[in-house]
Parts: C-alpha cells; structure tokens; sequence
C-alpha cells in the first residue's frame, strides 16, 4: 500500500478521510486495478483484466465477487449489466487518499518546465497566459492560472507620454512586470519639455512605492506644472482603486471536448471557465477545504459535478499569490496531474518573487 497524501514528497493532496482499513489489502488492490484501467482506457473493467494485473493474485471469480462488494459499498458502479466496473467518486478519492503513487513528470516534460520559465518574459498577463498553456500541454487537461493582484508591487517606472495638445498617457511599470495604462485629458495645452519635467516629479513620488502609497508631491510654484502632476497621481490612484484583484487565464478548452463523453458536460465547463470569478472562488474554496483535488460534487458546484478540480497553490515569500489548476474529467490520471500541478505552482511562485 502506499503512503498516505500527507507523506507523499510532492506535499498534501488533499486531507485523509477514513483510513485504509475501511478496505482490506484485496479490495484495494481490486479497486486500484479498476481505477488505473478504467483512467487508461475509458472502458468499464472486467475482471478478466483485473486478473492480470500484478499484485492481485486470486482467481477471477474471487475477483467478481469482491468487485459486487465494491460496488455495494458505493466505490464500483455498473453502468451496464453485461459491463464492467467503473469507478464512482468514492472510489476515486480512496485511490487519490490511499492508492495512487506520487506523480512524477517524466524527463521531457520537466525539462519543458525548466526552459520554459527560464525563457519566459515580458508583462506578468503573458507570462500567467502562458503558463495556463504549458500547464495543459502537460497534462491535456484545461488549465487554470490565477496571478496576484497589483497591490503589493511596486512601481517600477512610470512615464507621461504626450498623444496630443491635451492628451496624455500615464504609463505604470510595476516590479511584478505589469504594465497599467491611464489616458489623462488636461485643461491647457501642454509641451514635451513640462510633460518631461513632470515625469521626473511623478518618478520622485512614485517609484519604489506601491500604487495605493503614491501621494502628490509638494507643489513647485509652477501652477501648469503642479496641475499634470496632481491629475497623474489622481490617476495612479484610480488605477490602485480599480486594480483587478486577481487576473484568471484559462489554457486548453478546446482539450474538453476530447476529455468528455457527454457535450452537455463539455457546455457546462466552458461556460463556467468563462466567468472568472466563479473560477477564483472554485480553485480557492478548494484550497481552503485543504484539499488539492476535488472530485464530483466535492467542490460543491453542480454544474461540474461530473468533473475533477486539481489545485496546487503559488506562494511568494511564503504568502499567498494565486494558485493554478486542472479542470477534467473525473477519471483524470490524478498523479501526472497532482505533478504537474505542484511542479508549475512552485516555478511560477519563484518567477514571480524574482520580479518582486
């Protein structure tokens, strides 16, 4: 049998429920054979098949016998009489708690990781969107980023581009690698040397500081001067009052169809990673359970009760700056999935702090 989730390298899946005495070493071993069949292939699990597996050494009717126990017990279910067995959701989350082994990303697939966040760059959105792609790459599951909000970085650069008589662009690069845009309409006519001079002032007050810190500097005498300055912290300060708490990438929907037998199913999950705060809440109200993987109704939201929700979460400095996740069906290879999860939540975290 292998170690429980709370022992396992790759840290906790999720929290242990009933312990694996609720099933002897036979049924386990007939329950995983059932769960790993039935994830490779798609197709209800026979005994004949579970006899060949190594590590269950009893003859096929033994085998019949224990999996119309199982299925009495609420872990098999039959979809039809002349089929084999399928996992229901309580036979996944004994296989995820008790069974399944640590996931390891092959070679490959974790030399990808590393290139890929060694190579990566540009503005934090990219590189969050990227990174929902690399996530369902591995795994071809639809992918789920959620990067930090902009409140706790600070302003990197910040530059006051004239677009016209009276028009100007106020321009934020925070340390994150964000960049946050403002257009500013002005009262007088303005020149390239007073939007310089008030870019040099608008630095002075800002940088190093984050957005909701700004505060005007003090006034120089320069009435046309002190008035763009003024109006571009009132700007930056809108910008720190309007700022997205959280930003949400989705990689991968068009794996969906392909993952789901049912396009009911693929309607609803499309539908849901369109609306970004329902995918917050769900990827979070997992993480607050303490689990890593919600399976079926676990997460408590119906549209997705067919589906499996895979979370691994992003720190920096040891605090909280979003999470990534899978979304699939609920006969998702957990183990490659848990792998990658935690591998691309832990590279984002230290990308992201190194920004910092």
């Amino acid at each position: 049998m292998s170690r429980s989730s709370s022992e396992r390298a790759d840290g906790p899946t999720m929290k242990d429920g009933e312990g694996v005495s609720e099933l002897d070493s036979r049924k386990a071993a007939i329950l995983e054979a059932v769960v790993t069949g039935y994830i490779g292939t798609a197709q209800p699990v026979g005994s004949q098949h579970v006899a060949q597996v190594a590590g269950v050494n009893v003859s096929s009717a033994t085998i019949r016998s224990e999996m119309v126990a199982l299925e009495h017990e609420g872990y098999l279910v039959q979809p039809h009489t002349s089929a084999g067995r399928i996992p229901t959701d309580k036979g996944y989350r004994f296989f995820v708690d008790h069974l399944a082994e640590p996931g390891v990303l092959g070679p490959a697939q974790r030399q990808k990781v590393s290139r890929f966040f060694d190579q990566v760059h540009g503005e934090m959105e990219l590189m969050l969107e990227q990174t929902s792609g690399l996530l369902s790459e591995l795994t071809s599951y639809a992918a789920v980023v959620v990067g930090p909000g902009h409140d706790a970085a600070a302003v990197r650069s910040v530059q006051l581009v004239g677009l016209g008589p009276r028009h100007v662009l106020l321009v934020v690069v925070l340390a994150d690698g964000a960049v946050e845009k403002r257009s500013i309409e002005l009262l007088d006519d303005v020149d390239d040397e007073l939007l310089a001079t008030a870019t040099a002032r608008l630095k002075a007050a800002a940088q190093g500081r984050r957005l909701s810190d700004v505060v005007p500097p003090s006034t120089g005498g320069d009435v046309a001067l002190d008035r763009v300055v003024g109006l571009a912290v009132s700007a930056v300060a809108q910008l720190a009052a309007d700022g997205e708490p959280d930003q949400v990438f989705v990689g991968g929907p068009s794996r969906l169809a392909g993952a789901f037998d049912a396009l009911e199913t693929v309607r609803a999950v499309l539908a849901t990673l369109e609306q970004q705060l329902v995918v917050v809440s769900l990827l979070r109200d997992v993480l607050d359970l303490g689990l890593s993987v919600a399976i079926g109704a676990e997460h408590g939201y119906e549209p997705l009760a067919s589906c499996a929700v895979v979370v691994a979460p992003v720190a920096v400095d040891g605090g909280h700056a979003g999470a990534v996740g899978l979304l699939g069906p609920t006969r998702m290879n957990y183990p490659q999935a848990l792998a990658a999860a935690h591998m691309v939540g832990e590279r984002l975290g230290e990308r992201i702090g190194g920004n910092r």
